[in-house]
């Protein structure tokens, strides 16, 4: 199979499970807006931006040094996957000894003193995910996408199947049957921990599926590899802990720099958190190119036209991205339906948010210079370069202009790595993206945003049928630019 096509299919499988999966997940955010008020539904928000900190600490970098050294030369076969395991396991064991024994001073200074379970039911998920992370990085490896697509899909269905059962029918049974033993289960003084409840059952059934992928693991191999793999790995923590404060950091740290008191803080935060949901597509096909696309740039590495694929793959990544852009702006008055009324105040960052996740996802791309270098160290340098700029701007912008700093942060973050990833991968990697056309559909996609706003909120025209017009227009523009030459050259070759 051509390997743009085999990349273009095995993300469309990592796709299908990401965006079918996180969709009917997505679907969710409508039951906690219109079930909690945004104070509450803010505590989700917080809790959930930690979980991005410690997804990555909890990891160490491994599902990466996993694909590297893997089929490394000179490394013994089959000794780079205990190696990671037996690392991952041994530091969440120890994560979870921490959290059990410190949950109540750790939940006052959280201020949530009232709910140290929050605390212990949240380290657990944390735990199991990043255990669970290895063995999805060798379903990964091995081109077994079906199977990670299905693991995925089956933990989100019975997440969700249980924020129903916890949320809306338990609530209802308690009402009708107060006296039955199904009613004495529910105590609404649990509130939004039910959605960490639901969670975590679903991340342990998870866990229960990918036994399998444990099985007749020797451990004492791994030793063999255990040190340079983790010289390897570890730049790979800094770049992820950089790159999720430059992703959760905001939703962190909003209760503590608006300056308002508690409960309005967290309204706010929710508020925010509900609308970032809405660039939840950009962020879902950038997940879904980066599980597809890692595997694909090392094994593709070797090839005499590699640099030449890896051009034509960010020119394509782009031109779907301001699809996805366009396709959620320019139809906005529909997908803010998805969040309750008390939310929408915070529309207006959706744009934002999604061009920032578009940047992220150039950044991805780019990002091949130093994985296949071996200048892992330098991309750190890069990732933590920018979150101090993160830190700066949250801590300048949030107090002057709330949560909208917040997102204007994301964007100057994100565009900054992807410019300075491509300048250094010119000296270090040089690989030939079609920069100026690649800045063209970027241009022309916020232009169309904007005339789109024009059009409808300043001349009266129609939404859904600008919308559509719009959107025509730029597939038409893609079809006559880009596509049709692909397809002539396909035919050639034919």
């Amino acid at each position: 199979m051509n390997p743009l096509r085999k990349l273009a299919s095995q993300t469309a499988v990592y796709g299908l499970s990401s965006i079918v999966g996180r969709f009917l997940n997505y679907l969710l955010v409508p039951l906690y807006t219109y079930t909690f008020p945004a104070d509450a539904y803010g505590v989700v928000s917080e809790f959930y931006a930690y979980a991005g900190f410690f997804a990555v600490l909890l990891v160490f970098g491994l599902e990466t040094g996993y694909f590297r050294f893997r089929k490394k030369e000179g490394v013994p076969s089959g000794a780079a996957y205990p190696a990671a395991l037996m690392i991952v396991l041994l530091a969440n064991l120890v994560f979870i000894g921490l959290i059990v024994v410190y949950r109540q001073p750790v939940s006052d200074v959280l201020r949530y003193s009232d709910h140290p379970e929050y605390l212990v039911w949240f380290g657990l998920i944390l735990a199991l995910d990043a255990i669970s992370a290895l063995p999805f990085a060798r379903l990964r490896a091995e081109e077994r996408a079906w199977r990670f697509a299905g693991i995925k899909v089956a933990e989100i269905l019975l997440a969700i199947g249980l924020n129903l059962l916890f949320l809306l029918g338990l609530p209802k049974i308690a009402v009708l049957w107060p006296e039955s033993g199904v009613a004495q289960l529910y105590d609404p003084a649990v509130g939004v921990g039910y959605i960490f409840l639901a969670n975590l059952i679903a991340s342990g059934f998870k866990m229960l599926l990918l036994m399998p992928q444990f099985r007749g693991v020797r451990f004492r191999d791994g030793f063999r590899v255990l040190q340079p793999m983790l010289a390897y790995s570890l730049p790979m923590v800094i770049i992820g802990f950089a790159g999720v404060i430059n992703e959760m950091l905001d939703r962190a740290i909003l209760k503590f720099l608006l300056p308002y008191d508690l409960k309005e803080n967290l309204r706010i935060l929710g508020v925010y958190g509900a609308c970032y949901k809405l660039s939840i597509l950009m962020t879902l096909f950038v997940q879904a190119f980066r599980y597809a696309g890692e595997p694909f740039f090392f094994a593709y590495a070797g090839r005499a036209d590699a640099r030449r694929s890896y051009a034509l793959v960010l020119k394509y990544f782009v031109i779907f991205c301001v699809f996805i852009f366009l396709l959620v702006t320019l139809f906005l008055d529909v997908f803010k339906y998805f969040v309750g009324a008390d939310y929408r105040e915070g529309l207006d960052v959706v744009p934002i948010l999604l061009m920032a996740n578009l940047f992220l996802g150039i950044y991805v791309n780019l990002s091949v210079w130093y994985k296949l270098t071996d200048r892992t160290g330098m991309g750190a340098w890069v990732s933590m370069i920018a979150a101090f700029i993160t830190i700066g701007l949250n801590f300048w912008w949030i107090p002057l202009i709330g949560y909208r700093g917040a997102a204007w942060a994301h964007l100057a973050c994100y565009g900054g790595m992807a410019l300075a990833s491509w300048l250094l991968g010119r000296h270090y990697y040089p690989v030939p993206y079609p920069v100026w056309r690649i800045l063209s559909y970027l241009l022309f996609g916020v232009g169309l945003y904007f005339l789109d706003r024009e059009l409808v909120q300043f001349c009266g025209w129609s939404a859904w049928k600008t919308g559509a017009g719009l959107m025509g227009v730029y597939l038409l523009v893609v079809a006559l630019a880009d596509v049709r030459p692909l397809l002539k050259r396909s035919s050639a070759v034919g």
